[in-house]
């Protein structure tokens, strides 16, 4: 057993486990957290393999307690009030007006269906609120829908976190204590030492980062020790304060005027997908699969409450004037997933109320895991059928985005948005992008592969990323940013002048990204060719009119650039394959005048770019 060898060991076999599981459900387009439970479940309960408290003993109850503040102080540091300042009605509605009247329902709904006494019933309606962008992002990325609808739920999950975790340590409060004076002036405590010392971290930390008193290196462990220091100082006068602190001290940090903390936040990303993989493996372990029978014979009745009640009640009440249509509004009610702040503050809490002898404490955890498992593998096949069905959704992917703004890659843009295709050119230079702009394409101000590209480059719907600027690294790295979102056949590079020489081909790597285009075409060739009045003709085939055909009747003037297929899926040709196309298809090609052929001497094929992984 796990449970009887030393704890690294253990550890190192369930960060194994939840790496891999991580990375099977990128592969297979899944939320991960479904095969993340799947594993705890099947480790724990089922094999009895993995007994985390025998492992961890009283390791376990701090352990979780500063992850769980990791991972709030981390969802924290994306609320910007200036990115949200803009935003319509509904996702300001949802997190307030919708978030009570889901606590209200899931109360009553545990309170009535589940027996549970009010104080848990009310810790059950605050935790159950919880949706995350752990959950809801790699769904939105499956279901694909409308921009409008991709804007609301994501914001909604980014918002809801830390509002949901503070509403839920005010629960706890009142399940543990009651209504009395007492437990007033507990909550008081509470919330004034969780604000007071979440600021004065805020502070410290903002004012060490600005005044650059702490050396680059040091940036994210000195915001690590500043994190624990005020979580533990906040727990210490106050029971469960620490989180409302790190809720408190990431929303002040991320709007703070001159301070930059997107270093610290990637840090800190990257720390909550760790922290994520082995607490949901840890907490499904220690799931007792014979709890959910004390949920009784209102378990139904109750998750009909959560699904079919509360959230579409919240939804369309926080719609209400707004520009979504009755489907929008109706797929928004239907996605709700709850994610690992659910789950791990409803463990963290139901440790406290198991220590106190708090009735009712054991519904807390089978009624929030049954939410949890429920909305994931539901809304997960379900949601993106629905958005099919109602038109909210793309079926085939339509965005297209170019890196680069020259004359090349805005006269390939104009191409691809006549025909239908969603097309944004990024550029890191203002100047250039006036082109893009005087073209009517939309545009983006800075590198694909920046941070701040992370969180404002709008990537909804966005299958193929083309590289075509003139500056052969920023090609490179926009391919290797991308290809792990929009896979190997979905991101390609238009060869420079510069590629032509072998000797800078010197990238480390095995995954090859194709060269675009034929052989002959390079960025200068294409450009001369455009200037000298090539256009780009787009043609159907049939099955009279072959793409050997086009070829033979323009007399080796017409160049195939893109095929699409009956579905609008964008096939470029590259210099090493040639899409199988068929009649129905349509041709994008490049028709060169008869007086300005192409003229490049005979080449090689070139290797295509090794990228290291």
């Amino acid at each position: 057993m796990i449970a009887n060898i030393p704890i690294p060991l253990a550890l190192t076999g369930i960060v194994v486990l939840g790496v891999l599981a991580q990375w099977i459900a990128w592969r297979v387009r899944l939320p991960a957290i479904v095969l993340l439970l799947a594993v705890g479940i099947i480790v724990g309960p089922v094999l009895q393999v993995l007994e985390p408290d025998k492992v961890f003993g009283e390791l376990l109850f701090p352990l979780t307690s500063l992850s769980v503040a990791i991972i709030l102080f981390e969802g924290s540091l994306t609320l910007r009030f200036r990115e949200i300042h803009g935003l319509r009605g509904p996702i300001l509605n949802l997190v307030t007006l919708g978030a009570a009247i889901n606590i209200f329902v899931l109360t009553a709904a545990a309170w009535y269906f589940l027996e549970a006494p009010i104080g848990v019933a009310l810790l059950i309606g605050t935790i159950g609120c919880v949706t995350g962008p752990t959950v809801v992002s790699p769904m939105l990325r499956a279901i694909r829908p409308k921009p409008v609808i991709d804007k609301v739920l994501r914001w909604e999950g980014i918002i809801i976190d830390p509002i949901g975790a503070m509403l839920a340590v005010i629960a706890l409060e009142f399940a543990m204590k009651g209504g009395d004076n007492g437990t007033w002036w507990v909550l008081g405590k509470l919330i004034l030492s969780g604000s007071l010392i979440g600021a004065f971290g805020a502070l410290l930390l903002g004012g060490l980062l600005k005044r650059h008193l702490v050396p680059w290196y040091l940036r994210n462990v000195v915001t690590l020790a500043v994190l624990f220091m005020a979580f533990t100082a906040s727990n210490t006068i106050a029971h469960e304060a620490g989180l409302l602190a790190v809720t408190v001290m990431g929303v002040m940090l991320a709007n703070t005027r001159g301070l930059d903390m997107d270093d610290v936040l990637n840090f800190k990303e990257s720390l909550t997908v760790l922290l994520v993989s082995l607490l949901f493996i840890i907490l499904a372990a220690r799931l007792d699969l014979g709890s959910f029978q004390a949920l009784g014979w209102g378990f139904p009745l109750f998750l009909f409450a959560v699904f079919f009640i509360a959230r579409p009640m919240a939804v369309f009440a926080s719609a209400t004037g707004s520009k979504l249509t009755m489907r929008e509004r109706g797929l928004i009610a239907w996605i709700g997933p709850r994610g690992i702040v659910a789950a791990a503050v409803a463990s963290l809490f139901a440790l406290r109320l198991e220590a106190d002898g708090v009735p009712g404490g054991e519904l807390l955890v089978p009624a929030i895991f049954s939410i949890i498992i429920a909305s994931v593998l539901v809304q997960s096949f379900t949601a993106r059928r629905l958005a099919l069905r109602w038109k909210l959704a793309e079926e085939q992917p339509l965005g297209v985005i170019i890196v680069g703004s020259g004359l090349v890659p805005v006269t390939i843009g104009q191409s691809l948005k006549k025909a239908g295709y969603d097309v944004t050119l990024a550029d890191s230079n203002w100047d250039a992008l006036k082109r893009a702009r005087m073209a009517d394409l939309k545009t983006y101000f800075g590198s694909v592969v920046s941070d701040h590209a992370e969180h404002h480059l709008d990537t909804t719907g966005v299958a193929r990323l083309l590289a075509m600027s003139n500056r052969p690294g920023q090609n490179t790295l926009a391919c290797l940013h991308f290809r792990s979102e929009l896979g190997t056949d979905g991101v390609f590079a238009l060869r420079t002048s510069e590629d032509r020489d072998k000797a800078k081909l010197t990238l480390t790597g095995s995954l090859k990204i194709p060269w675009l285009f034929d052989d002959r075409l390079d960025d200068v060739t294409l450009e001369k060719a455009i200037e000298s009045g090539a256009v780009i003709k787009t043609s159907k085939l049939k099955d009279n009119y072959t793409l050997a055909d086009l070829k033979q009747r323009s007399e080796g003037l017409a160049i195939p650039l893109f095929a699409i297929d009956p579905k609008r899926r964008l096939v470029p040709f590259t210099s090493n394959s040639e899409p199988s196309v068929k009649s129905g298809w349509e041709i994008m090609a490049l028709q060169m005048k008869p007086e300005h052929p192409i003229s490049v001497d005979a080449k090689t094929p070139l290797p295509e770019p090794d990228l290291p992984d």
